[in-house]
């Protein structure tokens, strides 16, 4: 039985190539799709079309859950479970709740934030298709790549190889799931 597709990859040598290469996969209407480089490129995300990430909600809401945790414990504990007027102090009061609020309000963040990155990321991923790739490692020194999926509604194994090439990619290779 012949494996699966997963789709083609294309190699790239520098980071205005990549630039180049994005735009035109996504002018071409390819939706699932990745560049895959050794360093963060200025601008890639545009090129590739990108949305704005959705990981800062996921932070401000541990933030916000956070805060109110700690304010709703030190009312609980003060004013609710543990009535104690000490030296005419109030039961609650949000001056002496702000140090538990803060430090619970960077703990939640810290937490959803990284919750977020790895669900969004689907993280962790200990296999993908491109490990297989004879060029691999080059992505992690000096090289970098586009991939295109099989499962994306425009593939055509044939034309996508030709817009590949005809975008610059070099060594355009299958890619076994």
């Amino acid at each position: 039985m012949p494996e699966a597709k997963y789709g083609l990859i294309a190699m790239f040598e520098t980071p205005a190539e990549i630039m180049r290469a994005a735009a035109a996969v996504r002018d071409a209407g390819y939706k699932r799709w990745d560049v895959i480089a050794p360093f963060p490129v200025h601008g890639l995300d545009r090129a590739m079309g990108m949305r704005r990430s959705i990981v800062p909600r996921f932070s401000l809401a541990g933030g916000i859950l956070g805060f109110t945790t700690g304010m709703v414990l030190i009312w609980w504990s003060g004013a609710w479970n543990y009535k104690l007027t000490v030296g005419g102090k109030p039961l609650f009061s949000p001056l002496f709740a702000f140090p538990i609020s803060y430090e619970l309000t960077i703990l939640f963040t810290a937490f959803a934030t990284l919750t977020g990155l790895f669900l969004l990321c689907r993280l962790p991923r200990h296999y993908h298709a491109v490990m297989k790739q004879a060029h691999y490692a080059r992505a992690n020194d000096d090289r970098f790549f586009v991939v295109i999926e099989a499962r994306d509604p425009l593939y055509d194994p044939a034309g996508t190889r030709a817009l590949l090439a005809e975008i610059g990619g070099r060594e355009i290779a299958e890619l076994d799931e």
